[in-house]
């Protein structure tokens, strides 16, 4: 059940939480993709990095 998050006496809530920890899922996601070449493959990187940052913090809202 999401509730919020107690950080030094701020009630914070749990989607800044989660916001935060998918930014290092994200970046290790870009990371073996621009490594196996998959990147060359799309067409606006900005918008696909922004879709793959939204996709990881979904699942991570839905299955965590």
């Amino acid at each position: 059940m999401l509730t919020e998050f107690n950080f030094f006496g701020v009630f914070m809530a749990p989607i800044v939480v989660y916001a935060v920890a998918a930014l290092p899922v994200t970046m290790l996601i870009r990371f073996l993709l621009w490594w196996s070449g998959i990147m060359k493959w799309f067409w606006h990187l900005a918008l696909f990095e922004v879709a793959l940052y939204t996709s990881v913090l979904c699942l991570m809202i839905l299955f965590v």
